[in-house]
């Protein structure tokens, strides 16, 4: 069966591509880069020609007003016609856990109408909802820095890799579609300004990191479980200190 990955150049549709060939099927790596543009509809329909699954891994190009909106409603259509049009049985997306809870975000509130989206097109789905990646953890913690110093809320992170994360998706895109939602997640529930110190204890980079909870996160004041998974999550074994001890050193 053909499966179809949209985003599947990027960080962790790349590695789903990976994954399902080496399993030895039949994957289609759609993307820009590759002719096929989910947001204008560019090469779309030929792409999704013959698939019977489609697991949509792109993310928006910016946090800014409107960016993110524009682009995940307008792909979640486009996607929507071309899967109906080709037969397609199974949509697979990913997606963030505590989404509903973050709506001060420009970004979740465009997360969230992509999901409602899925969940209304008539295709069979399933959603995966992950927390943080390990790989964005950087980004946090330079967002944070303000005037030399890192000020960060106490509020609760469970970080994953995105390995991890991409052998998740791979797995759910094989299952019988949920019509529904999982939740995945790191091994460790920390505060993030701890993850921060982490960070920067880990790359060798001396930085006042300090808790401020009145510190947003992307705009968003958090509350202490807001992006941890709820219920029953599935939850990787990969800590964040090994990962980045793993990771190749920065030359300064």
């Amino acid at each position: 069966m053909k499966i179809v990955v949209i985003g599947g150049t990027g960080l962790i549709g790349s590695q789903v591509v990976t994954n399902l060939r080496s399993a030895g099927h039949e994957v289609l790596a759609a993307s820009p880069n590759t002719g096929v543009n989910a947001v204008t509809g560019e090469g779309l329909a030929d792409a999704l020609q013959g698939a019977g699954i489609v697991i949509d891994v792109a993310n928006a190009p910016s946090f800014a007003e409107d960016v993110a909106m524009d682009f995940f409603v307008r792909a979640g259509r486009n996607l929507a016609a071309a899967e109906e049009a080709a037969g397609v049985t199974h949509h697979v997306a990913l997606s963030v856990v505590g989404t509903e809870l973050l709506l001060d975000s420009d970004y979740f509130r465009a997360k969230l109408a992509q999901e409602e989206l899925i969940a209304s097109a008539g295709v069979p789905w399933t959603l995966v909802r992950a927390t943080q990646f390990f790989e964005f953890v950087g980004t946090i913690a330079g967002a944070a820095i303000i005037d030399g110093v890192a000020r960060v809320t106490s509020a609760s992170i469970q970080p994953i890799a995105s390995a991890d994360v991409a052998a998740k998706v791979a797995e759910a895109a094989l299952a019988p579609p949920r019509n529904g939602m999982i939740e995945i997640a790191g091994p460790e529930r920390l505060p993030m300004v701890e993850l921060v110190k982490r960070h920067f204890d880990g790359i060798g980079e001396t930085r006042d990191v300090i808790t401020d909870d009145t510190a947003p996160y992307f705009g968003v004041l958090l509350e202490d479980r807001w992006l941890t998974p709820t219920g029953d999550a599935w939850l990787s074994k990969r800590r964040y200190s090994d990962w980045l001890a793993a990771q190749p050193k920065r030359v300064t």
